[in-house]
Parts: structure tokens; sequence; C-alpha cells
């Protein structure tokens, strides 16, 4: 140990000697440290986000939406009937909670588009027949009144509640608790208001886009009495017809190691019975929570490769700096060497050198790195930083073993001068 201090110490007496020289050397990796850092802020903060996003889908949830079939599907699954029958059935939802045991709880949901009215406003929104776990299972938070409850719908109420938007488009003024919206032909009171939320993109052609702030929440039971399972539309004077009874059946089974395995016998339960037509479609959106976290991982590696140049053009500065010190020293070198010095000496004085550059370089570049990700949230607020121990602690290790592995050769060709050839040299 008083070997390697000793050497320590002649070490940083002869940096302090050169400060100009050994100040931009370490400025290399000051910068690569930094950019590492900051990177893999970057890469794991979009990781971050994602999973977020994705986790609001239910990672434990398996979702099967009913799908309008082909113009193909539909010759297949019925001939030339003037009304097209297609998706999830309620005898669907019975019979997955009769056969399928790892289901913890199962949200019907009805979706219909209408007008919604208040006096003379009015908006274009999506009425929502379903149950009180809807609230739950899609993260809404009211901002007052209460959600929908399970008596609402066995007692056929006529209640809403207004999602944001729609809120604030017919009651600017007021407060809509209590107050009676138009849907269709029928009026309902206005139980609760929820929160803000940021809508979901469709994922991949599997997931729908889901826009949550134009929503009416009604009982599942009164949107079948009151709007039936049947749509006619009238266009350019053609008429259309289509009977569906359940938009979407969202289960929820308890845990993910029994996601995969409930989605089969899911399938196994509901798909014979939509063959012909192919008018459902199951998501399950743990696999797409793992696809983000892959992509995320990917993205990680490429940011962490893109700053690692840096650390490379560094480690380039320390070898090249490192080979002018020994060139400069050889008569130093012959003159150690000569008073019984061995070459091990010689190469753990120079390697000392050169961790001590990295070193210092890395402590500098910990600090910048730490610091970047916090400006870099404050002037892009839309991009997401999120640094963690183990990227500073990879990063400073890395920067000391570019000082070695940059530090070895030249420290090798110190050690290997001949002595008496280095004590000619002038």
């Amino acid at each position: 140990m008083g070997r390697m201090w000793r050497s320590l110490k002649l070490g940083l007496k002869s940096l302090i000697l050169h400060k100009l020289r050994s100040s931009l050397t370490i400025l290399g990796i000051v910068f690569g440290v930094a950019a590492v850092i900051a990177m893999l802020a970057i890469g794991e903060g979009s990781k971050r986000d994602a999973q977020e996003r994705f986790q609001q889908l239910g990672a434990t949830n398996i979702i099967y939406r009913s799908v309008k079939p082909t113009e193909e599907n539909q010759a297949s699954g019925g001939g030339g009937r003037m009304i097209l029958n297609y998706g999830l059935k309620y005898s669907d939802l019975d019979r997955l909670l009769a056969t399928v045991p790892t289901i913890k709880k199962a949200l019907p949901i009805r979706e219909v588009r209408k007008e919604i009215r208040f006096l003379n406003r009015r908006i274009d929104g999506r009425v929502v027949g379903t149950t009180a776990d809807y609230a739950d299972f899609n993260y809404l938070k009211l901002a007052r009144g209460r959600f929908l409850k399970e008596s609402d719908n066995e007692n056929f109420e006529n209640y809403a509640v207004l999602a944001s938007e729609v809120a604030q488009t017919l009651f600017p003024y007021e407060d809509p608790l209590n107050k009676s919206v138009r849907i269709g032909m029928d009026f309902y009171k206005v139980i609760g208001v929820t929160q803000e939320r940021a809508g979901t993109a469709a994922i991949g052609g599997s997931l729908a886009a889901q826009e949550y702030n134009k929503d009416v929440y009604i009982p599942l039971n009164t949107c079948r009495l009151r709007f039936g399972e049947r749509i006619i539309e009238n266009r350019s004077g053609s008429r259309s017809a289509e009977e569906t009874q359940l938009t979407q059946i969202t289960m929820q089974v308890g845990s993910i190691e029994e996601v995969r395995p409930s989605a089969d016998v899911i399938k196994a339960a509901i798909h014979p019975f939509h063959t012909k037509k192919k008018d459902v479609d199951i998501v399950v959106p743990l696999q797409l929570i793992e696809e983000a976290e892959r992509t995320a991982r990917i993205w990680s590696a490429v940011l962490a490769s893109i700053a690692a140049i840096s650390l490379l053009v560094g480690g380039i500065g320390i070898m090249n700096i490192m080979l002018a010190t020994v060139t400069e020293r050889t008569r130093e070198i012959g003159i150690r060497r000569a008073l019984g010095a061995k070459r091990r000496d010689i190469t753990e004085q120079f390697l000392i050198e050169s961790v001590v550059l990295s070193g210092v370089g890395g402590i500098i570049g910990v600090l910048f790195g730490v610091g970047l990700p916090f400006i870099i949230d404050q002037v892009l607020h839309a991009m997401r930083t999120a640094i963690t121990p183990s990227s500073i602690l990879v990063s400073f290790c890395i920067s000391v073993a570019v000082g070695v592995l940059f530090g070895l050769y030249p420290a090798r060709r110190a050690a290997l001068m001949d002595p008496i050839d280095a004590l000619r040299h002038e």
C-alpha cells in the first residue's frame, strides 16, 4: 500500500505540472460520462413513461372487442340478411364467468355514438353503458359527485356520469350535478363528473384508440333498455342496420402469471361461436407492456452506444497524452530502472496516472450527468428522464476501465524501454 500511495502522489504531481494538457484530456472523459448518464436517463424515462401508459390498460386484463366483419365474412356468416348481427353476446359473458375460474371480475361494455344535449348546448359523444367497475378498470377519477353503483344498474336508473369535456361544454357556468341531460329521447340525471384523463392511442391495429373526455356513462341495463341492440342509420337515401349486444368485455385475472393461460382458455370458450364471421378480437395488454419494455431496452442500448463513442474518443485522448508523457520522461524512466525499479513498477506508475485522469474525469462527468437530465426536463417538458444508481455506477466504472485499457499500452511501452537507451535520451 505504501508503494501504491507513493506512485499515486508521484502521478498527481506529474499531472499537475501540465495543468492545461491534463485538463483537456480529462474533458473528453467528462463529456463521455455525462453523455452516457444523460442518454441512459432519457432511455429509462421513456421506458417508465411507456410502462405507465400501458399499465393503464391493465397488466392483468384480457380484452375482447366486437369487430364489424368484412363483407366476405358477413356472407359466410349468414347470407343476405338486412340486419347485420355481429359481435359479443350476453351469452358469451355468461359462458366466460361459468367456465373460466381465474376471472376475478368481468366488465361488460356497450358503446353508442349519440348527441348529448342540455338546453341549447350539445356535443357529439360516446354513451357507454357499463357497470360500477368501469372506473377502477380504466383508472377514472371523479372531480365531483359519484360514479355508478350496482344498484343503479339493477334498478334501471336514468343516471349519467359526465366526462370532463362533456361537462365543460354543456355546463360552462353551472354545476352539472343533479341537472338533467338529454340523450336521444330520454333525460338522465347527472350524478358525477370525471376528471380529465389522457386518451390511449391505437396500438398495432389491435387495440382501438380511446378518448375518455367525451364519454357519458350510464348503467348497462338502462343502455340496453333505452337504446336496444339495433342501430339503424339513414345515409343519402340508403338505410343500414346493425345489431350488437356488447361492444367489449374486459376480464381481470388474479395475477400476471395467470394472464396467458387464462387467455388461451377464454379463446377456447369464445372463438368457436364466432369462427365464421370473425367478429371478435382479443387483446392482451401484458403482451403490449412486454413489447414496450423490449423496445425501450433497445432504445436505451442505442443511446448508450452513441454516448459510449464519446468515452472512446476520451480514451484515445488519454492514450495520446500518456504516449507523449512517456516520450518526455524517457530519461527519468532510464534513471529509475538503473536505480533498481522493475518493469512492473514502471507499468504501475503510468497506469496510475492514466487511471487518475479517467477517474477525475469520471467523477466530474457524473456530476454533470446527474444535472443534465434535470435541465432536459425543465427545457423539454414533453421528454421524461429518470436517473438510476446503476447508470451512475456503470458510467464511472467504464471511465476507470477506459483509463486502464488506453493507459496499458503506453505503460507497457515505458516498462519495456532499454535502460541504457533511455539514459542516453536527450
